[in-house]
């Protein structure tokens, strides 16, 4: 895959998020009121050169820092810049300097907006997969978030072994990206529009696991994923039988975790605490935590909330002194298996994932 594909693709060709040739960007329908009202503080321009495919907008971020790569316009990052705070850093990282100077040139308007003192975002220009060369200092970031830039990259584990170093223990990766039922064909891989739509570069899900875990991150979870609809005949005829997603998963950082989910009959109680998730918090696809409601979970689940930026809102009982085989029902990280199943319900704006 010719870098210069996706930089020409993003520089020049795609002038607003209007030009896409699939479904692939959220839109505001799907998104919770809270998000809304953020990006209603986000200068025009950067909203009208936008073109992720979910939300990336992970829970507890008050005072954080966040990398965002592959930022483009700025978007996301200046929605985040009002979750993370004045005393909060988004820092975001991209290689078109079409759209970064979109991003730049609106910091000041955006710190007037906010009514910081001074800003609390910065925009570097360097490449994804090169991210150790970069000014940043190695276990530094709280979470690092990616909207629709990983399936771009021809060497995928360098992004998250990258990110994986740019962590401080207990950190998160959260980001959306398309991923494909099947391994596509060399001749998908490379065509240029298929590349620049988000689609030749994306990865078989099962594959992703797998990179994912040998990058460090030893447990993905899938947060949530909606089908993406291709509306252009001439690219629905050329993938063929290959369906695409947009799926959100969420990678911690978290050296004692096991390979699977184990049961040490532990459980989590959350107490509540964390905006826009007053009533229940959603982990995953598959792990939602009622308020005050004794919940048992595996030995992975407890570490993902306890040795994280979750742990003030959680109670824990229980630890892994005795072994009681495999959790029952962790549920599948298959971001197809899930649209397919009619027991998981569909993703929801409250979990700021996918619209």
């Amino acid at each position: 895959m010719n870098i210069e594909v996706v930089r020409n693709y993003y520089g020049n060709v795609l002038q607003t998020s209007a030009d896409l040739k699939t479904d692939a960007c959220c839109t505001a329908d799907g998104m919770p009121q809270f998000l809304k009202q953020a990006l209603a503080n986000v200068h025009e321009e950067v909203l009208a050169k936008y073109y992720g495919c979910g939300l990336v907008l992970p829970e507890a971020l008050e005072g954080t820092r966040v990398l965002d790569i592959g930022c483009g316009t700025g978007r996301d990052a200046y929605a985040l810049a009002q979750m993370v705070g004045a005393i909060g850093e988004v820092v975001g990282v991209d290689m078109t300097d079409e759209q970064l100077s979109v991003a730049e040139q609106h910091i000041e308007w955006h710190r007037a907006r906010f009514g910081y003192a001074k800003p609390n975002t910065r925009f570097l220009r360097g490449y994804i997969e090169k991210l150790a060369e970069l000014d940043l200092r190695p276990k530094s970031f709280d979470l690092v978030v990616s909207n629709c830039v990983v399936n771009l990259s021809d060497d995928k584990g360098a992004v998250l072994r990258g990110a994986y170093g740019l962590l401080k223990s207990g950190g998160e990766m959260y980001f959306a990206d398309v991923y494909a039922d099947r391994r596509l064909d060399e001749d998908l891989r490379q065509h240029p529009v298929l590349v620049g739509e988000c689609l030749g570069g994306a990865l078989y899900w099962n594959d992703f696991i797998k990179i994912a875990r040998q990058s460090g991150f030893a447990e993905p979870r899938l947060v949530a994923s909606r089908p993406l609809e291709i509306q252009d005949p001439a690219i629905v005829q050329k993938v063929g039988a290959a369906r695409f997603v947009s799926a959100t998963y969420r990678l911690f950082k978290i050296q004692e975790m096991d390979a699977s989910s184990e049961n040490y009959g532990q459980t989590a109680i959350y107490h509540g605490g964390i905006a826009h998730h007053e009533d229940v918090f959603h982990l995953d696809a598959h792990h939602s935590f009622p308020i005050g409601q004794v919940v048992p979970v595996c030995g992975n689940t407890q570490r993902m909330l306890k040795a994280t930026r979750l742990e003030p809102y959680f109670e824990f009982l229980g630890d892994t002194s005795r072994h009681y085989g495999s959790f029952p029902g962790s549920g599948t990280n298959d971001p197809f298996a899930v649209l397919r199943s009619a027991t998981v319900a569909a993703p929801s704006a409250e979990r700021g994932s996918c619209c």
